[in-house]
């Protein structure tokens, strides 16, 4: 049986991760900050018949996350760095707040690091071997110009966050290599979430199940790339 590992599971993308690989038989490690919280979680949860488990971590505490690893002995096929966040569109140059950019930085990529250091081990014990890391065009510097499909501008604590997962993919990516394991960006579009907003072009069953399709595709020579939810390569 496959299993999943997917962070930020009680909501948005996670969930749907959740929902769409436990509906799949799949074993199923669904994470996130307050599990004995998250109703729609523990609904699939009970209907598994036992494959979907829920685990409290919180990806910004580093401990935490060590503790959640050493406790988990299940090989992971798919690792799913999804958790995230995000500050409010209005809040651009000159109305920063640092503690709240810390604290995205810490869940949106020190939290992905620490996660994939520690589950690392879980992975490559599997037979699929994929990191994935869920990013955003938002962080793309060749797709953040005046003109570009993410006009320049603020957002500069989720867009920072995000370019530097990007970049921590390409070194995870070189440095897992010898061990089997493929490491990815993913892009998921533009999704109807409570981070993307109700006119968002895409639902979480579109996006999710396109992303599904692209991370079953991928095998260890794609490793360092990253891919949109139609498959085709996303620049940089």
């Amino acid at each position: 049986m496959p299993s999943v590992f997917v962070t930020g599971a009680n909501r948005g993308l996670g969930l749907e991760f959740v929902r769409q690989y436990s509906a799949d038989g799949w074993q199923v490690l669904a994470a996130c900050r307050a599990p004995d919280e998250a109703g729609a979680l523990k609904e699939i949860a009970a209907a598994s018949g036992g494959k979907t488990t829920l685990h409290a971590i919180d990806v910004a505490d580093r401990a935490g996350v060590l503790d959640l690893a050493a406790s988990i002995e299940t090989p992971i096929d798919i690792l799913i760095n999804n958790a995230g966040q995000m500050e409010p569109w209005d809040e651009g140059f000159g109305a920063i707040d640092y503690d709240k950019w810390d604290r995205i930085l810490r869940t949106n990529l020190f939290g992905p690091a620490w996660v994939s250091h520690a589950f690392a081990p879980h992975v490559a014990k599997s037979d699929r071997r994929l990191i994935a890391m869920m990013t955003s065009g938002l962080g793309s510097l060749a797709d953040n110009r005046d003109g570009a499909r993410n006009p320049a501008g603020k957002l500069y604590m989720y867009r920072s966050s995000k370019a530097g997962l990007n970049m921590l993919v390409s070194k995870l990516a070189a440095d897992l290599k010898d061990r089997g394991i493929a490491v990815i960006a993913m892009g998921p579009g533009h999704v109807q979430t409570d981070m993307g907003g109700p006119t968002a072009q895409l639902k979480p069953a579109e996006s999710i199940g396109a992303v599904r399709d692209v991370l079953a595709a991928r095998t260890l020579e794609d490793t360092g790339r990253y891919f949109f939810y139609t498959g085709d390569e996303y620049p940089w």
